[in-house]
């Protein structure tokens, strides 16, 4: 009963400020990047509650509890990191193409080249699928154990929930109902912490379980410490590092945000993004204090909170889930949308109708998403590691462009094409088999064989 109660309650309250705050779209340009002058606090807080995807709220919490305090600090540094070190890529694309859309389309027309511009839209879409999909799988699991009802049924309820408000008013609806979500994520972190830490022998069940649930992992140096970093450390810096780079969400708010106040946007929107996972990170760490057994090691922030409070705590905090989900679902869904406006068929249409294809890329992208959450034994820590990995395909083409790099349009699309065929397949293989070196060795070169590849084949084209 709670599910669905939080449910409705969501949507009542996201659609409520969509139709107060927010005027209908109708022109492709405002539904993808509204007026451009999106104030510092509004575009801060949808930037920090875009980025507070699943595993802000889920994999913090694992990790803490499993790792200690080495597994948090490899998913909350490189998180925080990421937003700081996007700050000046932002300014410049702005500065390069101030009337910009997406990624795809300023590196299509920095290289004059459909090739570059479709292999983006390629990487930027798939991305946008494998980050929903991971969004359902963990929202529909949630719901699905706690009101009983089937996992597909919750997976579609959230996907037409997200998109009821979405198709209305695009980039400026996502925004301000963004802000919503971040204010209650931000009031259950500030409540169920204290509250947690107050609970009896809080305070030194956090501080016995900064190592971990097994007592082994006492620091970043230590062997176990070590470990953690091949294991999970470095393929997940690796991925979070260039989360922005390879994702449209983020490019997306930076033609969105008043020119001015980019680097405060995202500053302050770092800041307010780390407030989650070490929030959800300090109950891993109680759970594993306590020594609390989770049942789903992966749900263990959900499970302590059920565990400790009154039943119906369970209400604000499956709501606080709920706005974190579907921040990032409801990016996505404008993301995709914006993708569209690359698209060769859109380039003769009217406006009605590239409105119309914007809305259909958002339900196609729903579908999508749910079917992949449907796979049977899939999880949201392997999914996450890797689309983590997927998106670091295109940083170093993407930095180096903008730094005013000169490289080929054939170089660029071979460098990323290598690192999709090379390094995916050896990080997925890793992943399955649970392989630390071969995990670790596919994320470096979906980096770096983009960026070799790129310049090598620019090279031998000049010297042709």
């Amino acid at each position: 009963m709670y599910g669905v109660i939080v449910l409705l309650i969501y949507a009542i309250a996201m659609i409520g400020a969509t139709l107060m705050f927010t005027k209908k779209e109708r022109t492709a340009e405002g539904f993808f990047v509204g007026n451009r002058n999106m104030g510092t606090v509004s575009s801060a807080m949808s930037i920090a509650a875009t980025w507070i995807w699943a595993p802000a709220l889920f994999v913090s919490a694992e990790k803490s509890y499993i790792n200690g305090i080495p597994g948090l600090f490899w998913f909350l540094v490189p998180n925080v990191l990421c937003l700081i070190i996007f700050i000046p890529f932002a300014k410049k694309i702005r500065d390069k193409m101030p009337n910009g859309i997406t990624l795809s389309g300023f590196m299509g027309n920095a290289y004059k080249s459909s090739k570059v511009k479709n292999v983006y839209l390629f990487q930027l879409g798939s991305l946008a699928v494998l980050s929903t999909a991971v969004q359902l799988l963990a929202g529909g699991k949630i719901l699905s154990s706690i009101t009983g009802l089937p996992f597909e049924v919750m997976a579609i309820a959230l996907s037409v929930i997200a998109y009821s408000y979405s198709q209305f008013s695009g980039i400026r609806a996502s925004i301000i109902t963004d802000m919503v979500q971040m204010i209650f994520i931000l009031i259950a972190c500030v409540v169920f912490v204290p509250w947690a830490l107050a609970d009896g022998n809080g305070i030194n069940n956090l501080i016995n379980g900064l190592s971990g649930l097994t007592g082994e992992y006492t620091s970043l140096l230590s062997n176990k410490g070590i470990e953690v970093f091949f294991a999970f450390g470095l393929p997940t810096a690796i991925g979070l590092i260039s989360g922005p780079f390879g994702d449209q969400c983020f490019w997306q708010r930076a033609f969105s945000v008043s020119k001015k106040k980019i680097g405060k946007a995202f500053s302050l929107g770092a800041i307010l993004f780390a407030v989650v996972p070490l929030s959800m990170g300090i109950l891993g760490f109680i759970a594993a204090g306590s020594g609390f057994i989770a049942q789903d090691k992966g749900m263990v922030n959900l499970e302590l909170i059920t565990h400790l409070f009154p039943s119906w705590v369970a209400l604000p905090f499956l709501f606080m889930l709920t706005s974190g989900l579907l921040s990032t679902v409801d990016s996505n869904l404008c993301a995709v949308s914006s993708l569209t406006n690359d698209l060769q068929i859109t380039s003769n249409l009217k406006n009605n109708d590239k409105m119309k294809l914007s809305r259909l890329s958002m339900i196609l992208l729903l579908i999508v998403g749910n079917l992949i959450a449907n796979i049977p034994g899939l999880t949201v820590t392997h999914l996450f590691l890797f689309y983590g990995t997927f998106r670091a395909t295109t940083l170093l083409p993407t930095v180096m462009t903008l730094l005013g790099k000169r490289l080929s349009a054939n170089g660029v699309s071979a460098g990323v094409i290598t690192s999709l065929v090379v390094g995916l397949p050896i990080f997925a293989y890793g992943s399955i088999c649970g392989l630390s070196i071969w995990k670790t060795l596919g994320s470096l070169l979906a980096v770096l064989l983009a960026g070799t590849v790129a310049v090598l084949v620019t090279k031998m084209e000049e010297h042709k």
